[in-house]
């Protein structure tokens, strides 16, 4: 096969797309975060995101410039997963009220982001191990015992992050040759566990339910004793569950075809709640209208583009599998953040890769995009 170089295409569109979110975080900072915060504070949260992304770049460089077939080894595919588990274990002792945040004085990490990266060199490694097998039961019963632990631990604070990490996983093994009643299986029994999680956390019961019925008329048919409303009303969340998502569609529906202008935008002033991070996209969809959301989709449109070209052309299986398994992150991810801002599904907190407020996330997303150019770079 003919050597691939490295992918100028990917990498200057990655580049692009994160000066674009370090504007735009800009945009949402400039002035809730002095309302919130005080004064100075809008400064600091800019200069930590332009700090992950330098961090982020050296990384990716790093990364790139390595041979990803290092990455094929049991060390890499067991490691990673074994360290972003234990760090999830003891953030959920740490952080009582949340079960996120790793907290170091001004610094946070958020462990659940490395899932996702740590997840796909797992998958890549462990179905080219099993190719041949992939249906068998001593092939399945390891791969879902590793991946019912790391979702687990997720599930426990961030159900969206377990959702990617899920769809990712059945992406892969869909297209490794799982059987369709085996793999339908395995997302009957994630789905189940998915409701349980739900039902657990009253402002989860609160999102789904302002998201399918907001006037709480069906509910009061099922449920005419009040129960289910008494119980979502115990979290902060729920005193109206379908705030953000109506905030959101105000500022979409504001910026029309241009915008309203680059820094203008009224929904970010305490209007929208978390106009830096999940909900970047409606901060877009307002000061730079449809023009603007166009390209943050063209951009995730490159990513899916060129991730399965390097799927198509890469020389070994482990290669193929671990740009196939990047790629479906990505861009699960952003298509999970794009609806909720859209109001096409129910909320959660997921962040816009390369777009939004999260150095977790940056870090995350540039550590994924290393090793997929590393793919283009070294596959020959």
């Amino acid at each position: 096969m003919q050597s691939i170089r490295t992918d100028r295409v990917l990498f200057y569109t990655v580049v692009v797309m994160v000066c674009f979110g370090l504007v735009m975080v800009a945009s949402a900072c400039s002035v809730t975060v002095e309302l919130k915060e005080g004064a100075g504070k809008a400064w600091f949260f800019i200069a930590k995101q332009l700090g992950a992304a330098v961090l982020g770049f050296a990384v990716l460089m790093w990364v790139k410039r390595m041979d990803y077939r290092r990455f094929q080894d049991p060390v890499w595919a067991f490691a990673p997963l074994g360290l972003v588990v234990a760090l999830l274990v003891a953030v959920y002792f740490l952080d009582v009220r949340r079960h996120r945040w790793l907290t170091l004085g001004s610094f946070q990490l958020q462990p659940s982001e490395f899932a996702k990266p740590a997840l796909v060199i797992f998958l890549a490694w462990f179905v080219t191990q099993r190719l041949r097998a992939i249906n068998d039961r001593h092939t399945l019963l390891p791969a879902l015992l590793a991946l019912g632990v790391l979702g687990g631990v997720v599930v426990a604070a961030d159900l969206g992050t377990a959702l990617v990490l899920v769809a990712t996983a059945a992406i892969v093994f869909y297209v490794a040759g799982l059987e369709r009643r085996l793999l339908a299986g395995a997302l009957a029994g994630c789905a189940l566990l998915g409701v349980i999680a739900i039902c657990a956390k009253p402002y989860r019961v609160a999102r789904i339910i302002g998201y399918l019925d907001p006037e709480f008329r069906l509910l009061d048919t099922i449920d005419p004793a009040g129960r289910i409303k008494s119980y979502i009303k115990t979290s902060m969340a729920s005193r109206d569950p379908s705030y953000q998502a109506r905030q959101s569609r105000i500022a979409v529906g504001s910026g029309g075809v241009l915008g309203v202008g680059l820094m203008e935008g009224k929904q970010k002033l305490l209007y929208l709640p978390e106009a830096h991070t999940d909900f970047i996209y409606a901060v877009i969809g307002e000061e730079l209208g449809i023009w603007g959301c166009s390209l943050v989709l063209l951009g995730f449109f490159v990513v899916l583009w060129r991730g399965l070209r390097l799927f198509w052309l890469a020389g070994d299986d482990f290669g193929r599998y671990l740009a196939l398994g990047i790629t479906a992150s990505l861009v699960v991810q952003a298509l999970m953040n794009i609806s909720v801002v859209l109001d096409i599904g129910p909320t959660k907190g997921i962040p816009l890769p390369l777009i939004s407020y999260g150095g977790s996330s940056l870090l995350s997303s540039l550590i994924s995009l290393g090793m997929l150019l590393s793919v283009s770079e070294q596959c020959g």
